[in-house]
């Protein structure tokens, strides 16, 4: 098979042939349809995450949707032609998906929503997880809850707007200017960090009191403004980038909580793997019920487009989720 190969650390990715994966005890084999960009697939190919573990040669892809077409042993909730998705590799030194096939853990997929496409599908697995494992999983956030959600327009910030919004809560989200239309029509109250003082909008949207829960979606100066912006005595903080070195007397001072998300722990660790499926369930059913739409770049990519997908998400021109289609080849090398 085609795949996009990490063969040395910040330089383009290889398009090499490399042998077909055979799944095994408890894996599928899935033809991937698609896979989406991330990040932290920028940082890998950089060497600028070694918590995420992947060395060359490795294939990078940590999301994807695609088609089982082959089952291993003890595999009994997939069927040969069953459409998936999850987070399924690309750390841990688990192969990823940008190639034309993968097999993958079984406990770390769900049957793929009907209502979107595979493109679709495949920019919702890390966003759509870190969003649950942080709103859900760490603040139970409520119908009774005012959310305010860091970064709003964001890959992941996007999909947990709509997740804390599915759950009844009152959202607000920051972002720039040029995202304000954005986090409104998704249905946040928009938030101009540039123009807005924390305490201007935490007295314009709780009364002075504070939100219920805090999503950090940003990380730095972002994630110590969200100490100040919680409600005392029972508002959470949760963040996925709370990496430097903060001030916990905010915090300590409001007597509230604060909560890490490392969405990377079940592919490192090999534990806790069902319920990244189980997510990707709940994913699905809200997507199916119109509640969970992603956004993504105008362009997709090939899989020998590959480098310049991950361009426009280095430089920060991508407008939503990018995706790379590892089925399709460019036309240098001909249509399948």
């Amino acid at each position: 098979m085609r795949a996009a190969v990490l063969t040395a650390y910040n330089a383009p990715l290889q398009i090499c042939e490399i042998p077909d994966p055979t799944p095994g005890p408890g894996q599928v084999l899935v033809r991937v349809m698609a896979s989406g960009v991330n990040p932290l697939d920028i940082k890998i190919r950089r060497g600028e995450a070694a918590h995420a573990k992947m060395a060359p040669r490795a294939v990078l892809g940590i999301d994807m949707a695609g088609v089982v077409e082959a089952v291993g042993a003890h595999v009994h909730r997939f069927r040969v032609g069953d459409e998936v998705f999850g987070m399924t590799g690309g750390v841990g030194s688990v192969a990823g998906s940008l190639a034309e096939l993968a097999a993958v853990d079984e406990r770390l997929i769900a049957h793929k929503p009907r209502a979107l496409s595979m493109e679709q599908t495949a920019a919702l697995p890390l966003g759509f997880i870190t969003s649950w494992e942080g709103l859900v999983d760490r603040a139970g956030v409520a119908a009774d809850h005012n959310v305010l959600i860091h970064g709003g327009a964001g890959g992941v910030g996007f999909l947990a707007v709509q997740l804390a919004l599915a759950r009844g809560s009152r959202v607000f989200a920051t972002g720039s200017p040029s995202s304000q239309e954005t986090i409104r029509r998704v249905g946040a109250t928009p938030i101009d960090y540039t123009a807005r003082t924390v305490d201007d909008y935490v007295d314009e949207y709780t009364g002075g009191e504070g939100f219920d829960i805090v999503v950090d979606n940003v990380g730095g100066a972002t994630l110590d403004a969200s100490f100040t912006a919680v409600k005392a005595y029972t508002g959470h903080v949760v963040s996925a980038l709370g990496w430097g070195t903060h001030s916990l007397a905010p915090l300590s001072f409001r007597g509230t909580t604060y909560s890490g998300v490392f969405t990377l722990m079940p592919l490192l660790t090999g534990r806790g793997r069902e319920h990244h499926g189980h997510i990707m369930s709940q994913a699905a059913e809200l997507a199916d019920s119109g509640r969970l739409v992603p956004r993504l770049n105008s362009r997709t990519f090939t899989l020998d487009e590959v480098n310049d997908a991950q361009a426009i998400v280095e430089n920060g021109t991508a407008t939503g989720k990018v995706i790379v289609l590892p089925h399709v080849q460019s036309r240098s090398h001909g249509q399948r």
